[in-house]
């Protein structure tokens, strides 16, 4: 075993050893080397996967170090640069931490309440009921979160299938959780930044045409995966009751989480990007609700460390310097779903906002749903795999969860070919400028 082990780890730095000279020719050639360090980060999550926080830490270290010495940051240069940056990215890394701790809690809570047990009374007894419950997560994630959808699958998961989840059908819980939020202005906080931004509602909604083609192209294929590889309970368990308290709980957490979402964001936006309003509505309701029930505390350094591992590399995709995307266009949106399963799809977003001319339902799909084709391209599919560790292997996920990619792509072109592309007019057009009067002198 020692020997197998000690092979593989000989690959992997071969392999990572190829990367480095692949970003060498990479910087001869004129790529910024910014991104060269961000990619290399990325091949070593990928290669390392049993070392993820200390290889995306060591990353973050090695660009921030960079910018220091030669480049600066977009807010100046030096530890004056770093600090405004900090400052402009810290509501963000916040909330999502308190979001990704929270939400860890809360699928306990929901694992504790014994529904998932008592779950199999309902679901078929074949590759159908794995279908069903991945239509389930879609639709929690139109309205919720896609974090907390992702992890109340995985938890329920985790009992109709005694503990043995595929890693394919672990792809296709985030890719659910991704699809459901991606037509939707409450459902993720990309379309929440639309909505935020000016752009409406139903011009969002058009994404649904796409997410609900990939639910069908990437959820009956992962069914079968998982019914080979561990069929779902054909009977709940007997004696089983509910602790409706406890469910309680998880829907007073999720409605709070809803709540402060719509209020700050949509009335007090302008507030929105000076205090983690939503990671700390959250958490005000656990503390509150542990009142009633007490938390599984012992959950959180484990939730932590997946954590951070997630929040370092947004703050490296925040550190490169992408000023600008291509002219929009579907192409351009097309590409921008695969560019966001390894680079973080909020400053993304926030770009294209910033450039207009977008059809946004085609957006909104593409930096919603592309991040679920790797397990750290989402949110959700970190919080998920802090659950099911055996996902952190982007080669794993890449061979079982196949079906995620074409999904997506397919989901893409029967939008194109239902709807078309309808580029929005810049919905924050600048005012035209008042012409002069020219002013004569008497002289």
């Amino acid at each position: 075993m020692k020997s197998v082990v000690l092979r593989l780890l000989h690959k992997e730095r071969g392999l990572f050893a190829g990367a480095l000279v692949v970003g060498a020719a990479c910087v001869a050639l004129g790529v910024p080397v910014d991104f060269v360090l961000f990619a290399l980060t990325l091949a070593g999550v990928a290669l390392f996967h049993h070392h993820t926080l200390q290889v995306a830490l060591t990353g973050l270290a090695v660009i921030v170090l960079y910018k220091l010495g030669f480049t600066g940051f977009k807010t100046g240069p030096g530890l004056a640069g770093l600090g405004q940056h900090l400052v402009h990215e810290w509501v963000i890394l916040t909330n999502l931490l308190g979001l990704l701790l929270g939400f860890a809690l809360l699928s306990n809570h929901f694992e504790e309440s014994r529904v998932p047990a008592v779950l199999p009374r309902f679901l078929p007894d074949d590759w159908k009921g794995g279908f069903v419950l991945l239509l389930m997560i879609f639709v929690l994630s139109s309205f919720l979160d896609n974090i907390a959808a992702a992890l109340i699958g995985g938890t329920i998961a985790r009992t109709v299938f005694r503990g043995k989840v595929h890693i394919g059908y672990l792809a296709a819980i985030v890719a659910a959780s991704n699809a459901g939020g991606s037509g939707s202005v409450v459902g993720d906080t990309t379309t929440t930044m639309m909505w935020i931004d000016g752009v409406d509602p139903l011009d969002v909604l058009e994404a649904f045409v796409a997410a609900g083609t990939a639910m069908f192209i990437f959820g009956i294929p992962a069914a079968m995966q998982q019914q080979r590889y561990s069929p779902i309970t054909r009977d709940a368990l007997a004696g089983v009751r509910v602790d409706w308290p406890r469910l309680v709980i998880v829907a007073f957490i999720l409605v709070t989480a809803i709540l402060v979402n719509v209020v700050v964001n949509v009335k007090y936006s302008e507030l929105s990007d000076r205090f983690p309003f939503i990671g700390a509505g959250v958490w005000a309701a656990i503390l509150l609700a542990a009142l009633w029930r007490r938390p599984a505390w012992s959950l959180l350094p484990g939730a932590f460390k997946g954590s951070v591992f997630l929040l370092s590399l947004i703050l490296c995709a925040s550190l490169m310097p992408v000023e600008k995307l291509p002219p929009a266009s579907w192409q351009t949106a097309l590409g921008l779903g695969f560019v966001s399963a390894v680079f973080d799809n909020i400053p993304l977003t926030a770009l294209a906002l910033k450039q207009g001319g977008y059809d946004w339902g085609y957006l909104a799909y593409a930096v919603g749903f592309g991040g679920s084709m790797i397990w750290f391209g989402s949110s959700a599919g970190v919080a998920l795999a802090n659950q099911y560790p055996q996902a952190k292997s982007v080669g794993l996920w890449l061979k079982h969860g196949w079906h995620v990619a074409v999904a997506y792509v397919i989901g893409f072109f029967v939008l194109y070919a239902v709807l078309g592309w309808h580029p929005n007019a810049p919905h924050k057009a600048k005012p035209a400028e008042t012409p002069r009067a020219h002013v004569y002198s008497a002289s």
